[in-house]
């Protein structure tokens, strides 16, 4: 499927995006311009909006390498978790994920209409369906794991490795607790 077909079967045609690098690059000459001004001062002190800042940049630049297969960020999670479970409910999903339970039911017509999950009966109750990820869905996952790791590379070029690991390390103590919720 051309990523136009997909896009247009997802209704979100859209023109087109600067690629990683390039929007990182135009991120950083606004922040750099931006540094200047007193109240980006302020804010570059506060570690939530720091947080908050980096969160969308990271969100568009993983939504821009996604845009090829037809996909977003959420569709990602979606596939990144079914590939580490024999199947989900959707009101799993739903909570595993922490989107809304209705996200959920259209994310995964998405997927279904571009062949990277089904729904099969669920084996323990005949009523209710599972998602699974299908073969297809595999494929596409391997191949945009490999664009998450260069857009993650590309957002901490300026990390020594361990410094790297030293913010994953202390990102998963702050974020572990959020997903016990």
């Amino acid at each position: 499927m051309s990523e136009t077909s997909a896009c247009f079967m997802l209704g979100r045609h859209r023109p087109r995006r600067y690629g990683p690098r390039e929007v990182l690059t135009r991120e950083h000459e606004i922040a750099d311009t931006e540094l200047d001004q007193p109240w980006m001062r302020g804010l570059h002190t506060d570690t939530g909006y720091l947080l908050y800042r980096l969160g969308l940049l990271s969100g568009r630049l993983f939504n821009s390498s996604l845009e090829e297969y037809g996909l977003r960020l959420r569709h990602y999670a979606l596939l990144r978790y079914l590939a580490t479970v024999e199947g989900a409910l959707q009101r799993e999903l739903s909570t595993r994920l922490g989107y809304d339970p209705s996200a959920i039911v259209s994310l995964v017509d998405d997927l279904q209409d571009l062949e990277l999950v089904e729904r099969r009966p669920s084996p323990g109750d005949r009523r209710s369906r599972i998602v699974v990820l299908t073969e297809r869905g595999r494929e596409v996952l391997r191949d945009t794991d490999a664009a998450g790791r260069r857009v993650t590379d590309d957002l901490l070029a300026p990390l020594a490795p361990e410094e790297r690991t030293a913010l994953h390390t202390m990102l998963r103590r702050v974020a572990d607790p959020l997903d016990r919720d």
